[in-house]
């Protein structure tokens, strides 16, 4: 780990202070390093009996309530402290991260501004600031941010790989492999760093990559998580030696690692899959609405099966709304059950048209932007296909696009991917397959009964013959030919990022990687039902 230069706004905090006080603020720091919170609250406690006035404590306090995730608490903390020191940029920079977790996210801005204020020179204030920007999807000004961040601490490789990620996500991948790079150079073993450098596929890892690698993962006192994200990147890297055998061993035992950091009960999701077929087993009756939601489009799919790059595709037609968006559907279904004080699908039998249509008015006043001025707009999401029912029972006018792809090369794909969040399912190859079956058949359910509204699209037919598949598509949802979605380079100002490195490519044919695989996917094959 590199050694960071201590900034002057930590030094000298404990100025003044008795030091029966002083010494149980130590013991405090020495407790919060350790995660061992109980402790370090009780100290900071006594500090504070002693030294009433003291806010380095206050803030200390409030940083460990943030800890627990009680946001709210650390909030008013911390606001409690800045009434004694309003011009403190830790205490700002820490409520600007407690507003944010606690969901007030203008306020949190404007405390994370303030703090940059303050300190210019303070390093963790403008990584705060970026790192908000970053996670709200402002891309740009998580860049500026960073940069700055970068230009005051270019030793350290948290801010910089997070910066390279910034750049990533908006096609900047030359620069972002040279800040993953130089993060590495730094700090050799940084798991983030080979991560990134990993998903970016900019070039093939070398054989002295190979060597850096291996060696990080036998460094002792890695932690687990790091250990996965070394073991995802060696992965990568083995692919490009073109040694498929140690590249599925290293694969395995990744996963396997990764699979005991989860909660995931197969057969739990499976009778959920199952009470939601039933529930949704007959086409809706009657409608208030025929029209009702006749602008929206709903992506559905598995992670990695395609949808991301056909919102890139349809982010280039003229009156498509590509943007993302939060998960509405999630949270209209989500606040009805615990109206009803019933888990979904349990009160869907009860459910009556109109209040379907009062369902689907919640969704589309939340959705719908008046500064679109689109024709449809699109909402994505490969965790919500099993709403599905829900979401066309909501809005009779919506459409539904079933994105499919090969299912071993689907799931491949996903086995082969380190998620940020969610997807806990990929991580072992029997909850895999069982998780697509789940999907296959619900997805096909969802073909049935909503007959008409449903357009199937496989993803490999996408690459194969770009304007056929687009031409059919645009058919289905009623618009007219806009050549425009082919250039998915261009397209990139709407919709998620996805991989960067199909940003810089035309859509093309890309050969199946299941292949290299051989025999090593035997038992997933057998699994899908494609043996």
């Amino acid at each position: 780990m590199v050694a960071m230069q201590v900034h002057p706004l930590l030094l000298g905090r404990t100025a003044g202070l008795p030091a029966a006080a002083r010494q149980r603020y130590d013991e405090a720091t020495v407790a919060m390093a350790r995660r061992e919170l109980d402790a370090a609250g009780a100290a900071l406690a006594d500090v504070l009996a002693m030294a009433p006035d003291f806010v380095e404590a206050q803030r200390l306090q409030g940083l460990v309530a943030h800890i627990r995730g009680d946001h709210a608490g650390a909030v008013a903390i911390l606001r409690r402290a800045l009434v004694t020191a309003p011009d403190n940029a830790l205490l700002h920079m820490n409520l600007g991260m407690s507003l944010y977790s606690a969901g007030e996210f203008a306020t949190a801005f404007s405390s994370l501004r303030r703090a940059c204020e303050l300190a210019p020179d303070f390093p963790p204030a403008w990584f705060s600031l970026g790192r908000a920007f970053q996670q709200q999807g402002r891309t740009a000004g998580a860049i500026t941010a960073l940069h700055r961040a970068v230009d005051l601490a270019p030793e350290d490789p948290v801010m910089r790989s997070l910066l390279a990620e910034a750049q990533a996500s908006l096609g900047a991948v030359a620069a972002a492999c040279t800040n993953y790079r130089e993060a590495l150079r730094h700090e050799p073993d940084h798991a983030e760093a080979w991560l990134g450098l990993a998903r970016l596929q900019v070039e093939p890892f070398s054989k002295d990559d190979l060597a850096r690698l291996q060696q990080a993962m036998q460094r002792p006192g890695t932690s687990p998580q790091a250990r996965v994200m070394l073991g995802f990147a060696l992965v990568r890297c083995l692919e490009d030696q073109g040694d498929y055998h140690a590249a599925f061993r290293v694969l395995r035992k990744a996963n396997g690692q990764k699979r005991k950091l989860v909660n995931w009960n197969a057969a739990v999701v499976s009778a959920r899959i199952a009470r939601i077929r039933a529930a949704f087993a007959r086409p809706p009756g009657e409608v208030e609405d025929p029209q009702l939601g006749e602008q929206v489009v709903f992506l559905m799919g598995l992670p990695r099966s395609g949808g991301g790059l056909l919102r890139r595709v349809l982010a280039g037609h003229a009156q498509v709304d590509a943007n993302e968006r939060p998960q509405h559907l999630r949270a209209v279904i989500e606040e009805e059950s615990g109206r009803r004080q019933r888990e979904f699908p349990q009160w869907t039998i009860e459910a009556t048209p109109a209040d379907w249509a009062r369902l689907g008015r919640d969704y589309l006043a939340r959705a719908v932007r008046a500064q679109d001025g689109k024709r449809c707009f699109i909402d994505q999401s490969d965790q919500d296909w099993h709403l599905m029912g829900a979401a066309m029972a909501m809005l009779p006018g919506a459409r539904l696009v079933d994105c499919r792809r090969d299912p071993l090369e689907n799931c491949l794909s996903c086995y082969r991917q380190l998620f940020a969040v969610h997807h806990e399912f990929s991580y072992d190859l029997d909850e895999l397959a069982s998780f697509w079956r789940d999907c296959d058949g619900l997805c096909a359910h969802w073909q049935q009964l909503y007959r008409g509204r449903v357009f199937v699209h496989q993803h490999e037919s996408l690459l194969a013959d770009p304007p056929l598949q687009l031409h059919r598509l645009l058919n289905f949802l009623g618009l007219d030919e806009d050549q425009a979605c082919l250039d998915v380079r261009a397209n990139r100002r709407q919709g998620a990022a996805g991989n960067t490195a199909r940003l810089r490519e035309p859509l093309r044919w890309q050969e199946p990687r299941a292949p290299r695989y051989g025999g090593k996917l035997d038992r997933l094959r057998v699994l899908l039902g494609l043996a």
